[in-house]
């Protein structure tokens, strides 16, 4: 090739970068606590992140994760992302960090059972519900909270209906704050993100033994072909939410953000 065609090269291959065509996409930005910290004003030191996982899956329980931060003395914690940005050894490895660096943190559970029975939503806060009561039981009340989302579903409905969840005694009756894409920029958002996903594909991995043949280790419940062909030939098991349209329609809930997740696999 002549100088002057490979100087034409290099010139074309660089105006098709600056094209965008093959720009390689930047890594997204770490959460912090700066948006947490814009409630310092309003007197609030403990902020409870909240992130749930499983909600668009068509077996296993939903999950909501919790981590407590106070903004007086909690400083950031290196290497947190939302969890569907992590690959499973990052968030193995980070779930033992994030526990150790809130305040308090906990996980709770509706199962598809629960699902079935009071709706995705009712079985969000139940779930929520859960792990607010481990954060009051190891002695921690948070000011407030922080849910990702546009959606409230965390606080106790104003009027419960006979198909709403069971009445617990200790409900989050703490203001609650919605932020949408708060998994993405909040870090309190993002360590719940974490515990919850590891919790809930532990869980996953242990219904995989019961039921191999639907790969739940690997697509931890998700719509995958696979699952699909298995549910279709074998039918549904304990652990799937039979009152979804399981082999048509729309899979997930409309409030979800299938963009977000990878596909067939993780939230």
């Amino acid at each position: 090739m002549s100088p002057i065609v490979k100087a034409s090269a290099v010139k074309a291959n660089t105006a098709k970068g600056r094209a965008g065509s093959t720009k390689v996409a930047r890594p997204a930005k770490a959460p912090t606590l700066r948006h947490e910290r814009t409630f310092k004003a309003q007197g609030v030191r403990l902020v409870a992140g909240v992130d749930e996982v499983g909600r668009g899956a068509l077996a296993g329980p939903v999950s909501v994760g919790i981590a407590v931060v106070d903004l007086e003395r909690q400083r950031p914690l290196a290497g947190v992302r939302d969890s569907k940005l992590l690959s499973p050894a990052e968030r193995e490895r980070l779930d033992p960090l994030v526990r150790r660096w809130s305040v308090a943190s906990a996980v709770g559970h509706a199962s598809a059972q629960e699902i079935d029975a009071l709706g995705i939503i009712a079985a969000l806060r139940l779930a929520g519900t859960r792990a607010w009561q481990e954060i009051l039981a190891a002695g921690v009340t948070p000011d407030m909270v922080l849910l990702d989302g546009s959606h409230n579903w965390l606080s106790p409905a104003e009027q419960l209906s006979l198909f709403d969840e069971p009445v617990l005694d200790a409900v989050c009756d703490a203001p609650v704050h919605t932020k949408i894409k708060a998994d993405m920029q909040c870090l309190s958002v993002a360590a719940a993100s974490v515990i919850a996903k590891v919790e809930r594909d532990g869980m996953m991995r242990k219904l995989h033994a019961e039921y191999p043949d639907f790969g739940w280790d690997i697509n931890k419940g998700y719509a995958t072909v696979l699952h699909r062909d298995v549910l279709r030939a074998a039918g549904p098991t304990p652990y799937h939410r039979v009152s979804w349209r399981l082999l048509g329609g729309e899979l997930l809930d409309s409030t979800d953000e299938p963009g977000l997740e990878e596909p067939g696999s993780e939230d």
